[in-house]
């Protein structure tokens, strides 16, 4: 046995002085002295392992001289180790290994022992840059699909009082909760790598350069991470900053934070702890884990840091439909961010997690309480221009019918605030309070009239945005059909009010003189295009109940009128009636419109 590791050896020697004679011939190619170069690793590579098979036949000092070849030959020739091949790189690990396994023996001789820890650390200085090369070279794009598929969120959230006459467009709530993304793991690096990217991580903890690998692999992973929330969109913002947004731009960058913080939970974490965990699979989790909470910490406590911002206020009613949609989502996340830094070293993730949680709950407690305030405050000075749907209840009644898909979340927010079904209770009180700033607000006409108009048009606008919505049942059947009332009971007062003085003109009252008669005439006329002038301007936006209205008034005025033309053509002659039935008619079906219009004196027969 012994004489043939003392064949092998002799061959593998005349081979390797062979092809030291050959790279010493001048005018070869490039490519041949390439391949040269490479055999010449590869042989020496051979006698490494030879060597070790058969040490006492070898001195360190040879040993140390040919690992030493090996390393600088590897160097001079490829500019990039882990490029060429895994023959290369496995020869120059080899000899970066025999320096580990000589170093101990060489205690005893200064000179060796420093030629070995030089020529480590110049080896160990070249694996870092191999480390960053192979890692910048294999880093993968991000799939754009999957971050056009996270959930995207429009019209989360209410549109300021501010912006009243828009607030309509508000939509329901955004579909996108935490708890709905699920876990997705994509490739930040080529998974081929891995095993080159460990074995580079092996050699260098097993020479004790563990923090110099450390340092360039997070740095790595801390550019891949910014570099990703860039993909996503998101800045990194102070809380100054955040708290100098006005509300549209605020409202943009929490639908993309949201985002955000979903897929770097649930999508890059999930990805990166993979790789960490493969690469550091011999030096065990808390290395991993140490490493991946350093390379991401920054990044993840910036992002929680706009979060704390927007808790922070200013606690605007708009804020808390974005307010509860962070605290879902944060809540939702916690249990992943609980999972990913089980241990002491993530304990600062959880804790801020767990901060944030704190302060979005507590802000969106805030914002409910002062909901009614902020309605009872919004005075005016002037009528509202016709009678119609004021922007408060349109804001309003938007507004109450986001709490839907929050119920259940704000209960449990504000348990123990109002009763049993704290949201139910609540969203009653606000209507109270709606109400009785329209009351106020309708107190403003001159015009009774109007006033009741007014009053009609927005409980009427209440109980339809109720009745047809998924918010209903907070209310429940009896406060509809008590609401119902109240808009029916303004119509018939309007009704009463508008038409009870015209009636009275056109009723038998025993006077049948001519004078007294034509008095009556000229005071129907004015009186009727007094309301027509006025009440033309004035505006019932619901189809159904405008045509209500005006049936109900051409059946009670046509009538009367009809029997007066009769009694005044009996006794003062047809001249003195100026329109005729038809046209009154037609007339009444101008009112409420909302757009002024003239009266045209009716053709003579």
């Amino acid at each position: 046995m012994a004489q043939t590791s003392d064949q092998e050896h002799h061959v593998m020697a005349a081979a390797y002085h062979l092809v030291k004679a050959l790279e010493s011939t001048k005018n070869l190619s490039n490519d041949t002295r390439k391949f040269l170069g490479d055999l010449d690793v590869h042989l020496s590579t051979m006698i490494i392992r030879l060597d070790e098979a058969d040490s006492d036949n070898q001195t360190s000092k040879s040993r140390l001289f040919s690992a030493h070849k090996t390393i600088t030959t590897i160097h001079s020739n490829h500019p990039s180790i882990c490029d060429s091949g895994p023959l290369i790189l496995s020869g120059y690990l080899q000899a970066v290994a025999e320096l580990q396994s000589l170093i101990p023996t060489l205690h005893n001789d200064s000179e060796l022992l420093d030629r070995a820890q030089s020529t480590l650390q110049m080896a160990m200085a070249r694996l870092e840059d191999e480390l960053m090369h192979t890692l910048v070279q294999n880093k993968l794009c991000f799939e754009p699909e999957y971050v056009s598929e996270s959930p995207t969120y429009n019209g989360s959230s209410i549109v300021s009082y501010e912006d009243e006459y828009s607030v309509e467009s508000a939509s329901q709530r955004d579909r996108g909760s935490g708890s709905e993304t699920d876990e997705y793991v994509m490739d930040f690096i080529h998974p081929d790598v891995i095993p080159q990217i460990k074995s580079i991580a092996d050699t260098m903890f097993n020479s004790g350069y563990e923090p110099e690998f450390c340092w360039v692999f997070t740095a790595f992973w801390r550019d891949t991470l910014a570099e990703y929330m860039k993909a996503l969109d998101v800045e990194q913002l102070g809380i100054e900053d955040v708290l100098g947004m006005d509300w549209k731009c605020l409202n943009s960058r929490i639908k993309k934070w949201r985002v955000a913080i979903k897929c770097i939970i649930r999508v890059y974490f999930v990805s990166a702890k993979r790789v960490f965990d493969q690469v550091f699979q011999e030096h065990g989790h808390i290395i991993s884990l140490t490493c991946l909470f350093e390379a991401s910490k920054a990044h993840l406590l910036c992002l929680l840091n706009f979060g704390l911002a927007v808790s922070i206020g200013p606690h605007k009613p708009e804020s808390l439909f974005c307010l509860l949609n962070m605290y879902e989502d944060i809540s939702a996340l916690t249990p992943d961010v609980n999972a990913l830094f089980p241990d002491e070293i993530g304990s600062t993730v959880r804790i801020e997690f767990l901060e944030l949680s704190t302060r979005l709950g507590d802000s969106a407690k805030v914002v409910w309480d002062e909901l009614g305030a902020h309605i009872a405050s919004r005075s005016s000075s002037t009528p509202f221009v016709n009678g119609g749907i004021h922007p408060l209840t349109k804001y309003v009644m938007n507004y109450i019918l986001l709490f839907t898909d929050y119920a259940d979340t704000l209960d449990l927010l504000i348990q123990g605030q109002n009763g049993p079904n704290n949201v139910s209770t609540g969203l009653k009180s606000l209507m109270l309070t709606l109400e009785a700033n329209l009351e106020n607000k309708s107190n403003l006409y001159k015009d009774c009239s109007l006033k009741h108009i007014f009053m009609m048009n927005n409980i009427h606008y209440m109980v339809q945005k109720i009745g047809n919505s998924t918010i209903g049942p907070y209310f429940g059947d009896k406060w509809v059909r008590n609401h119902v009332g109240k808009f029916r009971q303004h119509a018939m007062s309007y009704e009463r009010v508008t038409w009870n003085y015209i009636l009275n003109l056109l009723r038998e009252d025993g006077k049948t003189g001519r004078s007294a008669l034509k008095a009556k005439c000229r005071a129907f006329v004015i009186a009727f295009e007094g309301v027509y002038k006025s009440q033309t301007r004035w505006c019932v936006p619901d189809l159904g109940l405008r045509e209500d209205l005006r049936i109900s008034a051409s059946m009670k005025v046509i009538q009367a009128y009809r029997n007066f033309v009769e009694k005044i053509n009996n006794n003062i002659g047809e001249k003195h009636i100026k329109y005729t039935e038809h046209e009154l008619g037609t007339y009444i079906l101008d009112l409420l419109e909302g757009s002024s219009k003239s009266l045209n004196r009716s053709q003579k027969r």
